[in-house]
């Protein structure tokens, strides 16, 4: 599930999640959400991209179901759909867009620094369709920031060869999950999903609309291979 995306305040947080350091859980989604970049560049020596990421979902999809299946009876069809839309422009439309990018050659430094462009595009959404006023300091500190991700991915940041329209992917990637993250803010939290349930369903919609694009482009067999393994692993 999109890490952007907050768990509702009254949705209790498991017990292994409160044992675990703050600081030491922060630095692991750091790890593994910058990680996913290098990762989709992997992928590409064994397997499209999009059947990597299909596969994943599938695999998560279905080790969660037997914990999540009773949780999910429970909970009204209006609740899903909803989430079900945040979970394909949050998962879906970034993951495409980002890894398709690659995929036609965009580096993986330059996608990420589109992806790390995620505050500023809230800010921009915020303000342009929702009518939202930030304080001068908010953009200060978004403006400041962005220098700082340049500073730090400046030295792996490549333009490659990709076709021109191609670069702008990770930018729809990066605004599609922009969409969904103030889609779930602005949703309010009356009905919140539980975390297990949540990431199983968005993992769910996302093996469908992954599987849709995949296959008009080619098979949705896995590949027999240790390297297409490790990347869907």
């Amino acid at each position: 599930m999109n890490p952007y995306l907050s768990i509702a305040p009254n949705v209790s947080r498991p017990a292994w999640h409160q044992a675990i350091p703050l600081p030491l859980l922060e630095a692991a989604l750091i790890l593994t959400w910058s990680s996913g970049f290098i990762g989709a560049r992997f992928s590409l020596e064994h397997a499209p991209p999009l059947l990597v990421v299909f596969w994943r979902c599938v695999v998560v999809t279905l080790i969660l179901l037997p914990f999540v299946a009773r949780q999910l009876r429970s909970i009204p069809a209006g609740t899903l759909l909803k989430n079900a839309g945040i979970g394909l422009l949050a998962m879906t439309g970034y993951v495409a867009g980002v890894t398709q990018g690659i995929a036609l050659g965009v580096p993986a430094g330059l996608a990420a620094l589109f992806a790390d462009l995620l505050p500023m595009g809230m800010a921009l959404l915020a303000a342009v369709v929702l009518g939202q006023r930030l304080a001068w300091q908010i953009w200060a500190g978004l403006f400041v920031g962005l220098i700082g991700v340049v500073l730090v991915t400046y030295s792996a940041l490549a333009v490659g060869d990709a076709p021109l329209w191609a670069y702008g992917l990770p930018l729809l990637g990066m605004l599609s999950l922009a969409i969904a993250t103030l889609w779930q803010k602005q949703s309010g939290t009356a009905e919140p999903m539980a975390l297990l349930p949540n990431l199983w369903l968005q993992c769910a919609v996302s093996s469908v609309a992954f599987a849709i694009i995949q296959g008009t482009q080619g098979s949705l067999a896995p590949v027999a291979s240790t390297g297409f393994s490790l990347s869907v692993l």
